[in-house]
């Protein structure tokens, strides 16, 4: 049977307490030395926190996919800025001067309320061909000059494609040539085209016309706070992961546990990471606001601002939580190839959550999931764009994922300081959780 090789080191109550208490000023029995000492051994997380920090802040690696994630995100809003801008254009080549009024007719109809037969088509030009006769009016369309041509006359008005017509410019030729119609056959039954259509409108009413979002919409955002969290997860994560399993095969672990307590070594990574992988979620996230403010869905800001501002909030909890795991994933390992085995069941438990909170139907399993830690990360964010939960639900949803975070690092402090001095194979969940102090 495999034995555990332990370090002859002290345990962490001896070392925590010379630590807390040793140096010159607590052998000479110096209060105000031991009390220094103290102050300082309290705030070494912070020197480590800084460490971690300006170590990744120089790491060539971590800026290149900050950059270019940045650079990412900058070209797809230019991009979708640019498609919008531009206008669709589309030709109708004819063959007789009546043509040319029915066309006329439905150009004019593209945005204008008070016509005839509306057509609101935003970002639309059409223009018309004229063409001495059919026959040329279908060589333009064969030749690519024309998208379609309208040949015939009253009553029997035809549109040539090639292997399709457009469907815009049918619907636009379409309602002109049917309203064009009514009116004729109006006036020859000596009625009025209002009088025909009597009561053949239907009226609409929104009850709730703020909290209507495009489905699309809603599925982009909610995409883009799983890919955010997802990527950090896994870059700060693994980060946590293999600063520890590298402290620890290099043995510089036992000098840090001799200078401070192992606990403020793991605030100090916890925080680090904390600090950077925030610092890059709020600078994703402004530039995402701030290019979804040059779209055409400028109107859907106020919403999503308040969905990425508490997306932010559940983020902090829930990657500190997955911090902490992580570098139990460290600790459990022996070699920098044991972090992804020792981190796999992490892996797996940040995909189910955060693809899951996306691809959830609607309904009560969704509320059900945007109260669950972590999946409410993704979920809870995606409820508020759509304005289906209610004011107090984040602030629930929040408290709900401070508890459970609380539980979890509870926990995972005690198995990183029990598995952090063992060396001599990789350990497995339940032997860690199972070492004594």
């Amino acid at each position: 049977m495999t034995t555990t090789e332990q370090f002859p080191f002290p345990p962490e109550t001896n070392y925590e307490s010379d630590a807390y208490g040793g140096g010159s000023g607590a052998g000479t029995g110096d209060s105000t030395g031991s009390s220094e000492a103290a102050t300082e051994t309290q705030s070494a997380w912070r020197i480590v926190a800084g460490r971690e920090v300006m170590v990744k802040l120089r790491d060539r690696n971590f800026i290149i996919s900050t950059l270019t994630t940045l650079a990412i995100m900058v070209i797809a809003f230019a991009i979708s800025f640019a498609m919008s801008g531009r206008a669709e254009t589309k030709t109708i080549a004819v063959a007789s001067t009546e043509g040319a009024a029915i066309a006329q007719q439905a150009v004019d109809s593209i945005g204008d309320e008070d016509a005839p037969a509306p057509m609101m088509t935003s970002d639309l030009e059409m223009s018309i061909e004229e063409f001495p006769d059919v026959a040329a009016a279908e060589r333009a369309v064969t030749d690519g000059d024309a998208d379609a041509a309208l040949v015939g006359g009253p009553g029997e008005w035809t549109l040539v494609g090639t292997d399709s017509v457009d469907s815009t410019i049918t619907g636009l030729i379409g309602q002109v040539v049917a309203a064009d119609a009514l009116a004729t056959n109006a006036a020859e039954a000596g009625t009025t085209v209002g009088d025909l259509t009597a009561g053949s409108v239907v009226d609409e009413r929104l009850l709730d016309p703020e909290g209507a979002t495009d489905e699309g919409v809603k599925f982009v955002a909610g995409f883009v706070f799983v890919f955010l969290f997802y990527m950090a997860a896994i870059l700060f994560g693994y980060a946590i992961a293999n600063s520890v399993v590298e402290e620890k095969q290099s043995r510089i672990v036992e000098i840090l546990a001799a200078a401070i307590p192992l606990r403020q070594l793991l605030v100090g990574k916890v925080i680090g990471a904390t600090v950077l992988a925030m610092g890059q979620m709020v600078l994703f996230v402004g530039i995402g606001l701030i290019g979804l403010s040059f779209t055409e869905y400028t109107s859907l800001l106020p919403s999503m601002a308040g969905a990425a501002a508490w997306y932010l909030a559940l983020f902090v909890i829930g990657f500190v939580a997955l911090a902490c795991l992580f570098a139990v994933a460290g600790a459990m390992a022996t070699r920098a190839e044991d972090v992804q085995s020792t981190s796999s069941p992490l892996l797996t438990l940040i995909m189910i959550a955060t693809f899951g909170g996306l691809f959830i139907p609607s309904g009560i399993w969704q509320v059900v999931a945007s109260y669950v830690p972590i999946m409410s990360t993704v979920t809870m964010p995606i409820r508020l764009v759509d304005g289906s939960a209610a004011w107090w639900e984040p602030i629930l949803a929040m408290i709900v994922s401070l508890v459970a975070a609380a539980l979890v690092i509870y926990v995972a402090e005690r198995v990183y300081r029990r598995s952090i001095m063992q060396t001599g194979r990789k350990l497995t969940y339940r032997e860690a959780l199972k070492l004594s102090e």
